[in-house]
């Protein structure tokens, strides 16, 4: 049995949770596509091994329009030809804040390009937000609905 870490603070994971309305309705202010965000958020998830992360936002994607094509070619997005600019920026900087790497100045020159300041500062917080969601599911042994004991 698992210490259920949100669940012993459950102040420290309401505030979390209202990180990520305020994350929401900016990225909505800002055009920043549920889709997008979604995507984001499985990519995330995956590096992460966040298998409740993963079951959730997975059928948030698809709910939000995403094609089962793009999200099972999800960890091989550089060469599938399935993204297109922005969603390649986006994941870019996804990897690069979930995986703890970084972005060298031509990486982040060129994100900033197609992203523009707003949006990069977005899917920066939107990764941020789900990385520290997986941390708390991993630690805490959180699995998918139905899984078995």
């Amino acid at each position: 049995m698992r210490v259920q870490v949100d669940k012993e603070h459950p102040n420290i994971a309401k505030a979390l949770a209202g990180t990520v309305v305020q994350v929401r309705m900016a990225a909505e202010r800002q055009g920043v596509g549920r889709r997008l965000m979604e995507l984001v958020n499985v990519r995330s998830s995956q590096i992460n091994g966040c298998a409740q992360c993963l079951d959730l936002h997975v059928r948030q994607a698809l709910d939000a329009g995403e094609d089962v094509q793009r999200i099972g070619v999800l960890p091989a997005w550089r060469e599938s030809g399935l993204f297109d600019d922005v969603e390649q920026a986006a994941l870019e900087v996804a990897e690069a804040v979930t995986a703890g790497g970084h972005l060298d100045d031509e990486t982040y020159a060129r994100v900033l390009a197609v992203l523009g300041e707003q949006r990069l500062s977005l899917v920066v917080w939107i990764a941020v937000t789900i990385n520290s969601y997986n941390r708390v599911s991993v630690v805490s042994g959180h699995r998918p609905r139905g899984a078995r004991e």
